[in-house]
């Protein structure tokens, strides 16, 4: 089934996600920031007051969660509309008075931290205990904990009046790439020159026909190499105001500032990278394995996603993947599976990708006390409904979390927000697997599915993460970041990762410069542990029964009222230690072992 693409006109509104369930009108969201100005004006007033006593420490604290939970439904607002369709002028300016806002909110409440670190140890731990401030016991914790690299109210003032300025070198990307920059045009599998676009490349690498594949690689390769001087000034930028950040907070470096307020100990990243290099090997027998299948002379970086089972395949519409994701969610329970069917004529979701809208998939949780929001870019195939099972994970565990935490405790840590995304995408391959049992070329397409999940999640994020810790530790050594420098930096990774088994073309190097999450840094890793922890808890839920369910389903509504790593134990995975990483690629391993006796 061919993508087609449409005009955001001709988009049925059942399949466009609904703003106004945020703000009926316009001047709604106008009524709202006009709200949160002046209330972001009072909380500046409270600098120099957290002295005076509980009550005054009580009432600061309250405005401040307002404050933030009406910030955080305008700012959704204000991206959605404006990702619909980034060419939008108007949308552009209130996505821009927005996080202009936002830079407000967060010197209007820079003095926080600093007076509460002000109050001797024990007079925190006693507001802790109060039941007054229960919503901001995990708060007055974490404040605690952040300490030693809390700066004095002027200078987390000063910093917090620069975010806007900080955060520029993204915007710069997503401008470039999702409204000035276009890719050319690229044969498709029945000979027609195609507009390239960043949806239909994936599904162009997955072409049988290695001439097509070849083609879309290097022309999406070439469109980038020729902004590699803005790419790079772009990325050195962001860089930069990393390293500026952490130094000026104290961190040893840009990863420890990353992780630190997350709990995260750099070890789990060490541990990460560890694992992923010793289990090299077996990636390097999987890539030999798709050169006998698909009888290469040699693998390219280009013949890496082509699916190597080829005699099964799902050309689903959007209804048909929807069908399948509410049975893969069953295992979850009824009233779960209740939410994701109203999910889809709910206005949650934006399903197909339309001109100027920003690509890939995410879920926007933000929206508190509305419900979550889902960007697709939907793909007629077996990834399109693998992706909507993740982004329903995202969303789904912001249902949770919103439903059962106040605001100050809905929002999760990054870090554990990969687990119930991918835990979704493995239930539904397990599900997928049930319903074609008898199926041997199903069977092997989709453990080829969940080897491809390992290589791309696992080994690609994990080399990304490297990526990144290289460029900041170039930056931080002052070493110059220039396209030649990353690009030499990238095509090394590759070799590393790759080389042992497939040529590794030249071009790659420039990769990097597509790579969106780069602008958010030491986020990819993330998705590595998430994955192997949601690996481990799929197969629990799976096996396990209703206890292991009834503790995955707490882990979801905890929000952030526990560190990532604690919450994770609750739902039975411990990160701190390698074991999950290291079992998880054992797991790819024996899933290399049965996918070779399928398809030899």
């Amino acid at each position: 089934m061919q993508q087609t693409f449409l005009s955001r006109q001709e988009v049925p509104q059942s399949c466009r996600w609904k703003p106004e369930h945020i703000y009926a009108k316009q001047q709604d969201w106008e009524t709202d920031y006009a709200f949160v100005l002046e209330s972001a004006k009072k909380l500046s007033a409270c600098t120099g007051t957290l002295s005076q006593g509980r009550d005054a420490v009580l009432s600061a604290l309250q405005l401040y969660a307002q404050t933030a939970e009406h910030f955080s439904r305008l700012y959704t607002y204000a991206t959605i509309c404006l990702n619909a369709d980034n060419s939008d002028t108007a949308f552009q300016a209130l996505a821009a008075r927005a996080q202009s806002l936002g830079a407000q909110v967060s010197a209007a409440c820079a003095f926080l931290q600093p007076e509460l670190l002000a109050l001797p140890p024990q007079v925190l731990e006693s507001y802790a205990a109060d039941e007054a401030f229960a919503s901001f016991d995990a708060m007055l914790h974490d404040v605690e904990r952040m300490r030693p690299y809390t700066l004095s109210t002027q200078l987390e003032t000063v910093l917090a009046n620069a975010q806007e300025a900080l955060e520029g070198a993204g915007n710069v990307y997503d401008m470039l790439t999702s409204v000035d920059m276009k890719l050319g045009k690229v044969r498709d599998e029945s000979g027609k020159a195609v507009p390239l676009t960043h949806a239909l490349y994936g599904s162009l690498l997955e072409s049988t026909n290695r001439s097509v594949r070849k083609c879309a690689f290097e022309r999406m390769m070439k469109a980038y190499a020729a902004f590699s001087s803005t790419f790079a000034a772009a990325y050195a930028a962001n860089v930069k105001a990393d390293v500026f950040c952490a130094r000026t907070r104290g961190y040893a470096g840009a990863r420890q500032a990353a992780l630190y307020p997350d709990a995260v100990p750099e070890s789990v990243y060490d541990n990460l990278v560890e694992a992923v290099h010793d289990a090299l090997p077996v990636l390097h027998a999987y890539i030999g394995l798709r050169k006998d299948v698909l009888r290469l002379t040699t693998v390219h970086l280009y013949d890496l996603y082509v699916p190597m089972a080829q005699g099964f395949s799902l050309k689903l519409t959007y209804d048909e993947a929807y069908q399948l994701l509410l049975e893969a969610v069953a295992p979850l329970g009824a009233d779960y599976q209740a939410i994701v069917r109203e999910a889809k004529d709910a206005g949650w979701i934006d399903v197909y990708e339309t001109p100027n809208k920003t690509t890939g998939a995410y879920s926007a949780g933000g929206a508190y006390g509305i419900h979550p929001y889902i960007l697709l870019n939907y793909r007629s195939e077996l990834d399109g409904l693998l992706t909507l099972a993740h982004e329903m994970g995202h969303a789904m565990h912001s249902y949770y979390s919103n439903k059962e935490q106040p605001f100050v405790k809905s929002d999760y840590t990054i870090f554990a927000a990969e687990v119930a995304s991918t835990c979704n995408e493995v239930l539904t391959v397990e599900s997928l697997r049930k319903r074609y049992a008898s199926d041997k070329a199903a069977q092997a397409a989709l453990v080829g599915r969940l080897l491809e999940g390992f290589r791309t999640t696992v080994f690609r994020q994990t080399m990304f993460a490297e990526f990144e810790m290289k460029a900041h530790a170039m930056e931080e050594a002052g070493e110059p970041l220039t396209h030649e420098s990353l690009s030499a930096m990238y095509y090394a990774l590759n070799k590393a990762y790759y080389g042992g088994a497939c040529r590794v073309d030249p071009s790659i190097a420039g990769e990097w410069m597509r790579i969106p999450h780069f602008y958010n840094a030491f986020y990819v890793y993330k998705y590595a542990t998430g994955f192997c922890a949601a690996v481990a808890l799929a197969r629990r839920i799976l096996t396990g029964g209703e206890e292991a369910v009834a503790a995955y389903r707490k882990f979801l509504a905890l929000g952030g009222s526990l560190p990532p790593i604690e919450a994770l134990k609750i739902a039975g995975v411990d990160m701190s230690s390698p074991e999950p990483v290291v079992a998880a690629l054992d797991y790819f391993a024996a899933l290399l072992a049965d996918f070779s006796a399928l398809m030899l």
